[in-house]
């Protein structure tokens, strides 16, 4: 049973019309040798999780592409970039990003649109906004880049992600202001974000200030309480060693300063005072550290004391005179 011509060539004429004889079949264009490893990249980054060679799979790609034109396959580098990014941040590496994309394309102006707003989310997700700062404010004030449709969102990101947590408020204002990408409404939104981030800016500003006073006075109170400290320390080491030294020693200091005090002033009588003052405090020492001794002990020093005074009012006292004081006065 023959078929019919009709039918046969009806599948051709729904693909692409009666086709003729004479017409050559067109035959779908073989990938390239970098579309090829992109594929094998993405194969092991995704599936076998082998990082490294995934990594290193790109790079063989970006070598085979620099033979080619500089606008072909503008698609493939853009794909080879975000594996590449996607490895290096799997392997801890993400500090090398930047620096690892920028050998490809030279200046950061020149970044696909894709490939920057990865590197953004990426670095501001490390808290290091500040890596990309430079690159993405090249790339915001190139004039090519800016009739692009990303522009805008990636103006909006750049706001977001770098500008305001970095505090750099003035230049957010600037760029919300002066680029033409924005919207009223999105103009006006973008103002209210850096107005709100101005506000608690300077009120963290006010609490540092705050915070820095208190340190200082509490630094004051306890340099004053540390000198409390230490003088209420030498004063009873001084006290103490005032109580410990024997009442002996004690006497004769009170003597000697009877000497002193009649030297320079025969005719005083302070010399009394001073022997009444010792006495009280020989009775407390006494007190203290022996017990009491009898009155008639105590008699007998106070009038050896006050014989003494007498006498050196009246001049240096004789041998004679010495013997009988020292006879008269009980040693202790």
């Amino acid at each position: 049973m023959k078929s019919d011509p009709a039918t046969s060539a009806a599948p051709l004429r729904a693909l692409g019309g009666a086709l003729r004889s004479s017409e050559p079949v067109r035959a779908v264009p073989a990938p390239s040798a970098a579309a090829l490893l992109l594929e094998e990249a993405a194969d092991l980054l995704v599936v076998h999780l082998d990082f490294g060679a995934a990594l290193r799979t790109c790079e063989r790609a970006w070598q085979g592409l620099a033979e080619e034109p500089a606008g072909a396959s503008l698609e493939v580098k853009c794909s080879l970039c975000v594996v590449g990014i996607q490895a290096l941040a799997e392997m801890d590496r993400w500090r090398e990003v930047l620096s690892w994309v920028l050998q490809y394309y030279q200046a950061p102006e020149r970044l696909p649109p894709k490939v920057l707003e990865l590197c953004v989310l990426l670095y501001s997700k490390m808290q290091e906004p500040g890596a990309v700062l430079d690159g993405v404010r090249a790339w915001l004030q190139d004039p090519d880049n800016q009739g692009l449709p990303e522009y805008r969102s990636l103006a909006e990101l750049h706001l977001q992600r770098v500008l305001l947590p970095l505090g750099l408020l003035s230049e957010a204002e600037e760029l919300v202001v002066g680029s033409a990408a924005f919207s009223e409404k999105q103009r006006l939104d973008a103002l209210q974000a850096v107005s709100a981030a101005r506000q608690q800016q300077t009120h963290v500003h006010s609490g540092s200030e705050e915070t820095q006073t208190l340190n200082q006075e509490g630094s004051s109170s306890h340099k004053f309480l540390s000198l409390l400290t230490l003088l209420r320390q030498l004063w009873d080491s001084a006290v103490s060693h005032f109580f410990s030294l024997p009442f002996s020693k004690s006497l004769l200091a009170a003597l000697l300063l009877c000497l002193l005090v009649l030297r320079f002033d025969p005719g005083s009588l302070g010399c009394f005072h001073v022997l009444a003052v010792v006495n009280s405090a020989a009775v407390n020492i006494g007190r203290l550290r022996a017990p009491c001794p009898s009155s008639t002990s105590w008699l007998r020093s106070s009038s050896g004391s006050a014989r003494l005074c007498l006498l050196l009012s009246a001049g240096f006292p004789s041998s004679t005179e010495w013997s009988s004081l020292l006879a008269s006065t009980p040693c202790t």
